[in-house]
C-alpha cells in the first residue's frame, strides 16, 4: 500500500541514512531511550556535554547539573511565549552560556554542540516518536543532534490529490493537533519545522505563517521543478543534511522584532533564510576568505530579501576569525533604502552596529579604521576628494568588505569612483534585482567578476522568486486613460499668443517644445478629474474589501497635490497622504528663518499650482520629508491594518526600498520605464497574511499602457551580458585614437593655462555653430568610451586630458536660459489655453491584463506581440500637428529637439564690459528721462548691444558679443506684459544671470553681476 508511512516517512528517512560522508542514524521512536513525557535523550546529550567539555568529563554529575537547566529553559515558553523561550535555548546552542565549572569555581564555557568538527557529534534520525505533555502526539520524523530535538518533520500521503504539504503544515500552526500551541516545550530546542505530501517540500521556523514556509532547491535550478517523491528527496538532502543543518544554526538563524503597525506591538520573531539567502551570503564568505575576485554580482529579484541576505553575510564575515576583525560597509543609494536596512539590521539586535550620520562621520571611520557594520548611503562620499597621486586611498586594508544594495544607479558615476578610490583593497559586491547591461552604465561591468559565468556570483530570477512562494505574482490591468485634444484650437491661440507677444522663432519654439511636454497633458484637469473618480471607484469596491492598501504614483510633485485633494474629496482625507520632495527650510537655520523660509516656499507652491495648495498640508508634508522619524511614523500607520491611512500618493519616493507587504495595489500614472518599471511594480509583490487576510497576487492598475515595458524590463539575457562587458576591451582599444580626436580641435593650445584665459584660447578653435557641433559630437563618442571604461586604471593616463576636453565641452554647450525666461512669462498661459482644449474620451477598461507569474509570461511570438502592440496602440498625448512652418516646430512636437541657437563664453576684458554696462545703464536711464528714445520691445538691439557694436575694441574675441547678447536677451525676456507682476520674475533673472555668468567662468564675480543686473532692472 502507498501511504504517507510507506512512502514519504520512509522515502525521506531512507534518503537521510544513506547520504554521502556524514549521515543520520537511525532509530524507530518506540527505540529512543527517553520516556514519553521527556524532550531529551539524556543519555546522548550527557555523553556529548562530557565529549565536548573536558572539564565536565572530569566530574560527570556537572552534566546533570547542564541538563536540569536546559529544562528549565524549556519550562519558560509557558510563561515568556515559544518564541522567546527558543531564543535563550539558541544562546545555549551557541555556547553564549557559562557555568562555575572549572578550577576553583572558574566559570567555563558549555558547549553542546561541536561546530569547528561536526563529526564530534551524535546524528540520529527517529520516526514516530512519542511524546506526552498536555496532549499525546506522534512526531512523524525528528532528527536529534547529541540528543537534542532540532528538527521536526511532518509528512502527509502522496496518492491524494486533496493533500498537499499545507496539510503537514498545518499539524505546527492549528487544527487540533496545533503542536506550537499544545507541546510547545517540544518545541523550545527546534531549529526548524518541515512538511510534505511526498510531492513538494518545505520548512519553516517556530510560530511561522505560511507565507513564511518555503522551499529549498538550488539557485541553478531555474526551470519549473516537477513534483514528485524524487524533487522532495532532493530537498531534503540539501536541507536536511548534518553539515547544513549546524551552518544554519550556527549563522543563519536570526531573532528579529517586527513591527506591524504604528498601534501594534512589536513582535519578536524567528527568522530563517531562503536558500537563495544561504547560498549567496556563503559564496561572499568563502570569496572574501580566498581573497580574489575581490567582487560579485548578486542578481536576486525584487523583493526576494537582498536586506537579509546582507544582514546574513555581514554577521558571518564579522564572526570569522579567519578575516581578522573585518570591517563590512553596507551601502545603499536612497534615504528609504537606508532606513530599511538599518531596521533589519537594527531588529536582529546585530553587534557592532554603526550607522553613518554624515560625510565628515564617514571620512572619519575609514581613515581611523573603525571596526563593525557600518551602514550609509553613497551620498555620503560626496565631500571625500580624490587624491590623484596616493594609491593608498583612506584605507588600503583589504579586510574591509562592501556591501552595495541597489547597485546600479549611482555606483556608476562619480560617487562610485570616489568609493574605490577610498578603499582601494575593498572587496565589492553589488545586490540588485534590476542590473542594467548598458554600455554606457553596466552593473555586470562594476560588480561582475571575470571569472563568473554571465558576469554573476548569484541569480535568482523573478520566475523562481514566484515559483518559490518568495514573492507574489503582479497583475496588470490596463485602464488606459484617452485624450481628446482640439489641435485647431490650440494651434490658432498659440500663434496668436506669439504675435501678441513678439515671440521671435527660438523662443516660440522654447515655448512650443516646453508646453508639449506629457506633464501638461497628464495633468489636464478634466483627465485628472476622471482618473481620481476611477481610483476612487476601484479602491472602494476592490481594494478596501480585501482588507488591504494601495498606493498612487503620479507624474510630478504638482500631479500628487492635485490628486491628493481630488481623491480626499471622495475618500476622505484622513485616507491619504503625499510623500514627495518638498523644499525644505535649512535645519541649522533659526526658527523664525525657517518659518520665513518655509512661508516662501509654500507661496510659490500656492500660486504656481492649479489647485490652492493650504498651507497646513505644505508645512506637513515639508515635515514628513524632512524628519527621517516622522516618516519612518506615517509608515508604520499605513502598513497597520487599523490605521485609516488607506493610500499613498508618491512621485518618485517610496518606489525603491519601501517594504510594506499590506500594499495590495499601485495605480500607476507615470511613465516609467526598466529597472524603475520593475522596482515600483514590486511594492506589490510582497507576501501578506493575517488571520483572515491573504494576498496571493498583487496588482497594477495602469492609466498610461506602461505595462508594454515590463517584457523589456524584464529581458535580460545573461548569453548577451557577456558579450557586452567583454566588448569593454574592444573599447579600450578604441578610447585612445578618439580621444587625440577631440584634442586634434585645439591645435596648439596650452592645456596647462588656467582660468579664462585658458577657456577663450580654446574656444576660439571652434569659432561656428558648425565647428561646435563637431566637438561635441566627438567628445560625446569619448564621453560613452569613458563611461563605460571608467572606473579601470587603464584611464589614469588620460584623465588630465579627459577632464580638461570635459570642461571646455561645458563651457561650450548652449545656456538654455532663455527658454525658461519665455515659460517664466508666458507658460500659466499656455497651459490654461492647452487645458481649456484637452478633455477625456474614456476610460478603456477593454484592453487584455497581464498577470507576471511563474509561467512563461513573456515567451509571446513575434506576431502575438505585433498584434498586443497594435491593440494596444494610443497616442497618450494626442499628439498635436502644428503648422509646417519650418522655423518652428508647432505645440504638439514634443519630442522634436531644438537647438538653442545663442552661445558661451569667457570674457577676456572683463574691467571693459563692467564700464560698458554701467555705460548702458546710464544710457537707459538718461533716454527714458529725456523721452529721446525709449526703448521698445520691436527694438531688434537693445542699448547694451548698440553700445557694444558701436565701441568694441577690434581685437574684441567674439564671445564678448555673446555675453552681452545674452544679457540683453534677458531683458527682452523681462520685458514682456505682465512679467513684472510675477512672483517668480525677479529669481528667475538672478538664477538666469548667474547661469549666464557662470557658463562665461565669470559666476564669481559679484561687481560683474551687480552691473548686469543694474542694467536689467532698468528696462522696467
Amino acid at each position: 500500500m502507498f501511504n504517507e508511512q510507506t512512502v514519504t516517512e520512509n522515502g525521506i528517512i531512507d534518503r537521510l541514512k544513506g547520504l554521502s560522508g556524514l549521515k543520520w542514524t537511525y532509530c524507530h521512536g518506540e527505540s529512543l531511550p527517553k520516556q514519553a513525557q521527556d524532550i531529551f535523550v539524556d543519555e546522548w546529550l550527557k555523553d556529548a556535554l562530557c565529549s565536548l567539555n573536558p572539564d565536565i568529563a572530569k566530574q560527570p554529575d556537572y552534566a546533570d547539573e547542564v541538563i536540569y537547566k536546559l529544562r528549565s529553559v524549556l519550562l519558560e515558553a509557558q510563561h515568556t511565549g515559544l518564541v522567546k523561550a527558543n531564543e535563550n535555548f539558541h544562546e545555549w546552542l551557541m555556547a553564549d552560556k557559562t557555568l562555575p565549572f572549572g578550577e576553583n569555581g572558574d566559570h567555563i564555557t558549555i558547549n553542546l554542540i561541536d561546530f569547528d568538527d561536526i563529526k564530534n557529534n551524535h546524528f540520529v534520525v527517529a520516526k514516530q516518536v512519542h511524546y506526552i505533555a498536555a496532549t499525546e502526539v506522534y512526531f512523524d520524523i525528528v532528527l536529534y543532534v547529541n540528543g537534542i530535538p532540532l528538527v521536526v518533520g511532518e509528512v502527509k500521503t502522496a496518492t491524494r490529490p486533496s493533500v498537499t504539504w499545507q496539510d503537514g503544515a498545518a499539524d505546527f500552526m492549528g487544527g487540533k493537533k496545533h503542536y506550537w500551541k499544545n507541546v510547545e516545550r517540544f518545541f523550545v530546542p527546534n531549529l526548524l519545522c518541515f512538511a510534505s505530501e511526498g510531492k513538494t517540500f518545505a520548512y519553516g521556523a517556530i510560530n511561522a505563517r505560511v507565507k513564511d514556509w518555503g522551499p529549498w532547491h538550488h539557485t541553478d535550478q531555474r526551470d519549473d521543478i516537477l513534483p514528485g517523491l524524487a524533487s522532495v528527496l532532493i530537498s531534503c538532502e540539501g536541507l536536511l543534511n548534518p553539515q547544513t543543518l549546524l551552518l544554519l544554526l550556527e549563522s543563519f538563524a536570526l531573532f528579529s522584532t517586527v513591527k506591524t503597525g504604528k498601534n501594534t506591538p512589536p513582535k519578536r520573531s524567528k527568522i530563517l533564510p531562503r536558500y537563495p539567502q544561504f547560498e549567496a551570503a556563503q559564496q561572499i564568505v568563502e570569496r572574501v576568505r580566498n581573497g580574489y575576485p575581490k567582487k560579485g554580482l548578486i542578481w536576486h529579484f525584487q523583493g526576494s530579501g537582498k536586506s537579509l541576505l546582507m544582514l546574513y553575510a555581514a554577521k558571518m564575515l564579522r564572526t570569522d576569525n579567519q578575516l581578522k576583525n573585518p570591517t563590512v560597509l553596507v551601502v545603499v543609494d536612497r534615504r528609504d533604502l537606508d532606513s530599511q536596512i538599518n531596521e533589519t539590521f537594527g531588529g536582529a539586535d546585530v553587534k557592532n552596529l554603526i550607522k553613518v550620520q554624515s560625510c565628515k562621520k564617514l571620512g572619519e571611520h575609514i581613515e581611523q579604521d573603525s571596526r563593525g557594520i557600518l551602514i550609509t548611503t553613497i551620498f555620503k562620499f560626496k565631500e571625500i576628494e580624490i587624491e590623484q597621486n596616493n594609491l593608498n586611498g583612506l584605507n588600503n586594508r583589504d579586510n574591509i568588505i562592501v556591501l552595495v544594495d541597489e547597485a546600479h544607479r549611482t555606483q556608476e558615476g562619480g560617487l562610485g569612483d570616489k568609493m574605490r578610490w577610498a578603499l582601494p583593497n575593498a572587496h565589492f559586491y553589488g545586490l540588485t534585482g534590476t542590473p542594467i547591461s548598458g554600455i554606457d552604465r553596466n552593473t555586470f561591468k562594476l560588480f561582475g567578476a571575470e571569472d563568473d559565468p554571465g558576469r554573476y556570483m548569484s541569480r535568482y530570477s523573478y520566475k523562481q522568486s514566484i515559483r518559490d512562494g518568495a514573492t507574489n505574482p503582479v497583475k496588470f490591468e490596463p485602464r488606459l486613460a484617452e485624450l481628446r485634444v482640439d489641435r485647431d484650437a490650440i494651434n490658432e491661440e498659440f500663434e496668436q499668443l506669439a504675435k501678441d507677444n513678439n515671440l521671435d522663432d527660438e523662443e516660440k519654439a522654447a515655448l512650443s517644445k516646453r508646453a508639449g511636454k506629457l506633464a501638461i497633458m497628464l495633468k489636464a484637469p478634466k483627465r485628472m478629474a476622471a482618473v481620481s473618480s476611477d481610483i476612487a471607484q476601484h479602491f472602494t469596491s476592490h481594494v478596501k474589501p480585501k482588507k488591504m492598501k494601495g498606493m498612487v504614483v503620479m507624474y510630478d510633485r504638482e500631479a500628487c497635490v492635485q490628486m491628493y485633494y481630488l481623491l480626499g474629496e471622495k475618500l476622505g482625507f484622513d485616507a491619504l497622504e503625499v510623500v514627495m520632495n518638498v523644499d525644505q527650510a535649512p535645519i541649522h537655520s533659526s526658527k523664525k528663518d525657517q518659518q520665513e523660509r518655509t512661508n516662501h516656499d509654500w507661496r510659490k507652491w500656492h500660486n504656481e499650482l492649479a489647485l490652492p495648495i493650504q498651507q497646513a498640508d505644505f508645512e506637513r508634508w515639508q515635515h514628513i520629508d524632512a524628519e527621517d522619524q516622522t516618516q519612518k511614523d506615517l509608515i508604520e500607520s499605513y502598513k497597520d491594518p487599523k490605521h485609516p491611512l488607506q493610500l499613498l500618493i508618491v512621485t518618485a519616493k517610496l518606489l525603491t526600498g519601501f517594504d510594506a507587504p499590506i500594499c495590495y495595489c499601485m495605480y500607476l500614472d507615470k511613465p516609467l520605464r526598466d529597472h524603475t518599471l520593475l522596482q515600483a511594480m514590486c511594492r506589490t509583490n510582497r507576501l501578506y497574511e493575517t488571520s483572515d487576510v491573504r494576498k496571493d497576487m498583487g496588482l497594477i492598475i495602469d492609466y498610461l499602457g506602461v505595462f508594454e515595458n515590463l517584457r523589456t524590463a524584464l529581458a535580460y539575457n545573461p548569453d548577451e551580458i557577456d558579450g557586452v562587458v567583454e566588448g569593454i576591451e574592444a573599447f579600450k582599444a578604441i578610447l585612445p585614437a578618439q580621444l587625440k580626436k577631440c584634442l586634434a580641435f585645439f591645435p596648439e593650445v596650452d592645456r596647462t593655462l588656467e582660468g579664462f584665459e585658458g577657456i577663450i584660447a580654446a574656444q576660439e578653435c571652434l569659432p561656428t555653430n558648425e565647428k561646435r557641433d563637431e566637438f561635441a559630437a566627438c567628445f560625446g563618442v569619448l564621453a560613452k568610451l569613458w563611461s563605460a571604461i571608467n572606473p579601470d586604471t587603464f584611464l589614469t593616463p588620460y584623465q588630465q586630458d579627459y577632464k580638461w576636453l570635459a570642461q571646455i565641452y561645458e563651457s561650450v554647450r548652449p545656456v538654455g536660459q532663455t527658454g525658461t525666461l519665455v515659460w517664466a512669462a508666458l507658460g500659466p498661459e499656455t497651459i490654461k489655453m492647452i487645458h481649456e482644449h484637452t478633455d477625456i474620451n474614456r476610460i478603456r477598461d477593454d484592453i487584455d491584463e497581464l498577470i507576471m507569474d511563474e509561467h512563461a509570461i513573456f515567451t509571446l511570438t513575434d506576431k502575438e506581440q505585433e498584434q498586443r502592440a497594435k491593440r494596444l496602440e494610443i497616442d497618450l498625448m494626442g499628439r498635436l500637428r502644428g503648422s509646417n512652418d519650418p522655423k518652428f516646430v508647432a505645440l504638439g512636437e514634443r519630442l522634436e529637439k531644438l537647438r538653442q541657437d545663442y552661445e558661451a563664453g569667457v570674457i577676456k576684458a572683463i574691467d571693459w564690459l563692467k564700464g560698458l554696462l554701467d555705460t548702458a545703464k546710464d544710457t537707459v536711464q538718461a533716454e527714458r528721462e529725456t523721452g529721446e528714445h525709449v526703448v521698445t520691445e520691436e527694438d531688434n538691439k537693445q542699448a547694451l548691444t548698440t553700445l557694444f557694436l558701436e565701441t568694441r575694441p577690434e581685437t574684441t574675441p567674439k564671445i564678448i558679443g555673446d555675453v552681452v547678447a545674452q544679457i540683453d536677451k534677458i531683458v527682452r525676456a523681462k520685458r514682456f506684459d505682465g512679467w513684472q507682476h510675477s512672483n517668480s520674475g525677479p529669481r528667475e533673472i538672478q538664477k538666469a544671470l548667474m547661469v549666464t555668468l557662470a557658463q562665461f567662468g565669470l559666476g564669481k564675480d559679484k561687481e560683474l553681476f551687480q552691473k548686469a543686473y543694474a542694467y536689467i532692472e532698468e528696462h522696467y
